[in-house]
């Protein structure tokens, strides 16, 4: 099967939720970032914003830059919904709109949406094969390109039986190559990739913010386990081997070289995520600075 359509502008993206921006600010930094020339933007949904309005708001604020979900999550609205819905943005938007689908944290689904957290492959599988169930006269010829928050084999094997690849999210570059071996050539490998540019106190510091809630959470905990990590690794907001090895810290260089080695793994393309001393921070000057790093 060949590669499904995705027109990347560059093959480095960039991966931030903007949960706490008024929407026309966020469109206006999607439209600085493909000044920048990035050649895409990510974000999760979690709390937040729902992810499809938001999609078509970044669409329609550019020219060219991909706009992915990392992730849709699948409890958060049901298959008719995200399929209907995905191919309505790839129709008005051939190429540029990417479905990232993922099916989230127990924690986050129970607690926080109060819905039910069971056998995850199962619920994913499911899910996909009732979304290529919708019937083609919905939006025909527009079947949106998708992909899944893959970090174990068996999600990952489903990534490339059920979906278009897979979108490895907290990895090392060495999981990207595993990924890349698992789904052969003809699927996509869209990795995300955290920066924190600075001294070494800071960085250290803004990995440690980062990985805080991610320690907690079983997925990511087994992921790393999985990728030749230990249980001393995996305190909350992570060992400092942790931080070093998820996080590319220093000069712009320094984090550039983080992101290529993902590329040179095998990934298409790679979101980097700039770490501030808030999640909410403008994520433009760090990434003013990795643009010229990575010279696009």
């Amino acid at each position: 099967m060949a590669q499904a359509r995705i027109d990347f502008p560059s093959r480095v993206g960039v991966w931030w939720t903007s949960d706490s921006w008024r929407i026309a600010d966020a469109a206006e930094v999607a439209r600085d970032l493909e000044g920048m020339g990035y050649g895409s933007l990510w974000y999760g949904e979690a709390y937040g914003k729902e992810t499809f309005t938001q999609a078509g708001a970044y669409l329609n604020a550019t020219e060219r830059l991909v706009v992915g979900t990392g992730i849709a999550n699948i409890h958060a609205r049901d298959p008719i919904a995200a399929e209907s819905g995905a191919r309505t943005l790839t129709a008005l938007h051939p190429g540029r709109f990417v479905l990232g689908l993922g099916v989230s944290h127990a924690p986050l689904v129970e607690r926080g949406r109060g819905g039910t957290y069971s056998k995850p492959l199962a619920t994913m599988r499911d899910y996909l094969q009732r979304m290529d169930a919708v019937p083609a006269e919905v939006e025909p010829d527009a079947r949106p390109t998708r992909v899944i928050a893959a970090l174990g084999p068996k999600m990952i094997e489903l990534s490339g039986t059920n979906a278009d690849g897979a979108h490895p999210y907290l990895v090392l570059p060495e999981q990207s190559r595993t990924t890349r071996e698992a789904l052969g050539p003809d699927k996509w490998v869209i990795s995300e990739q955290a920066v924190a540019l600075g001294d070494e106190e800071t960085a250290l510091r803004r990995a440690h913010a980062h990985l805080e809630i991610y320690s907690g959470l079983p997925n990511y905990r087994n992921s790393w386990l999985r990728q030749g990590f230990d249980e001393s690794d995996l305190v909350r907001g992570g060992s400092e081997r942790l931080k070093r090895a998820l996080v590319g810290m220093g000069s712009a260089e320094q984090a550039a070289a983080s992101i290529t080695a993902h590329l040179d793994a095998g990934a298409d393309h790679v979101l980097v995520q700039p770490l501030g001393d808030s999640p909410f921070d403008d994520p433009r000057e760090t990434l003013r600075e990795l643009a010229g790093a990575l010279g696009l």
